[in-house]
C-alpha cells in the first residue's frame, strides 16, 4: 500500500512551497491538490489555482508524484486542459497523475454563469470529456465534433513525458463512471459512500466500498482488463471515521489495514489545516507518514 497526501491550495507560495517540500521529505508517494475555483468552507478565504500550484510544486520537489484530486468538466475544457497537462508533465519530469471526475453541485458548477448541470448531464459530459482528453494527450492531431466539446486540428506536440500519456485516476461510483475508469484509467478513486459520511458506521462504509470495488472489477472484466494492474485509491476524510484516522498512529494503522484488506492500494490523507475539518496534530501526522505503513506490515 502507498500513502499520499492532499495539500489544499490555500497558502501564498512563500508559505505553500514549504508544505510541498515537507510532504516530499516525509516520504509521501504523491501529493495532490483540489482543482476547484473555490471549495466549501474555504470559499471566503485564499484559494489558488491547481495547475499553477502544481507547476510551482514541480520546481521545488524532485521525487514525489503530483496531481489533482480531482479535475472536472465543471470549468475545464479538454483542449486547453490537455495543453496545460502536457506542459506540467514536462516541467515535473513525468511525475503528474490526473485525478478526474464528473464534478458536482459546488461553487464551480455555476461560477461561469451556467445553470448547474443535472447528474445525467454531468455523466454525459464526463463520458465525452475523458475519451477526448485521452486522444488529445496521445495523438498528434485531433479533430472532434461532439455534443458538448469540439476540437479542430489540435496539436499537442511533443506529447507527454510519460508514455503513451500521463496516468488518469478516474473518480467514479456509478455504472457509467466505472466503465470509463475501466477503459481509460490507470487508477480508480473513491471517497466512499457520501450517504454514510455523517450517519453511517465504519462497517457500513467498508461494505459499501466492497460493493464499489466489485462493480469496478466487473467493469474491468467486461473489457478484458481484469488481469491488468489498476490502482485503487481511497481519499480519506469522507467516510464515517472522517479525520479521526489521523488522531494516532494506531488509528491510522487500523484504518489502513482494514482498507488494504478490501483491495485498496493507495490511501490519501489531508495535510493538517488548523481550525478546519482537516485539523490534526502535525507531530502525529509526521509519525503516520514516516512510520504508519511500516507498522502496517508488521
Amino acid at each position: 500500500m502507498r500513502l499520499s497526501t492532499v495539500i489544499l491550495p490555500i497558502h501564498r507560495w512563500s508559505e505553500g512551497q514549504k508544505i510541498w517540500r515537507w510532504a516530499e521529505d516525509l516520504g509521501f508517494h504523491a501529493a495532490y491538490t483540489y482543482d476547484h475555483l473555490s471549495w466549501r468552507s474555504f470559499r471566503d478565504g485564499p484559494w489558488f489555482g491547481a495547475i499553477p500550484t502544481l507547476t510551482a510544486a514541480a520546481t521545488v520537489t524532485r521525487r514525489m508524484r503530483l496531481g489533482t484530486l480531482v479535475t472536472s468538466p465543471n470549468f475545464r475544457h479538454p483542449v486547453t486542459l490537455a495543453k496545460d497537462l502536457i506542459s506540467l508533465d514536462d516541467i515535473s519530469g513525468g511525475r503528474i497523475t490526473l485525478g478526474i471526475g464528473a464534478g458536482g453541485n459546488g461553487f464551480d458548477a455555476t461560477a461561469l454563469g451556467q445553470e448547474a448541470w443535472s447528474p445525467r448531464e454531468r455523466a454525459d459530459r464526463f463520458a465525452e470529456f475523458v475519451p477526448l482528453l485521452d486522444r488529445l494527450l496521445t495523438e498528434g492531431a485531433v479533430s472532434h465534433e461532439g455534443t458538448f466539446y469540439s476540437a479542430e486540428e489540435v496539436r499537442n506536440i511533443p506529447g507527454c513525458v510519460q508514455r503513451p500519456r500521463l496516468p488518469f485516476a478516474v473518480a467514479a461510483t456509478g455504472p457509467r463512471g466505472l466503465r470509463l475508469a475501466a477503459r481509460h484509467g490507470q487508477a480508480w478513486v473513491t471517497t466512499g459512500d457520501p450517504k454514510l459520511f455523517e450517519e453511517g458506521t465504519p462497517e457500513q462504509s467498508r461494505e459499501a466500498l466492497r460493493g464499489q470495488l466489485e462493480r469496478l472489477h466487473k467493469a474491468l472484466a467486461e473489457i478484458g482488463r481484469e488481469s491488468e494492474p489498476m490502482e485503487k485509491v481511497l481519499l480519506t476524510g469522507f467516510t464515517p471515521e472522517a479525520n479521526r484516522v489521523l488522531e494516532s498512529v494506531d488509528a491510522f494503522v487500523d484504518f489502513a489495514g482494514r482498507h488494504r484488506d478490501l483491495g485498496f492500494t493507495e490511501l490519501v490523507i489531508h495535510a493538517p489545516i488548523p481550525d478546519s475539518d482537516f485539523a490534526a496534530d502535525e507531530a502525529v501526522f509526521e509519525k503516520i507518514a514516516t512510520e504508519g505503513l511500516a507498522q502496517l506490515e508488521r
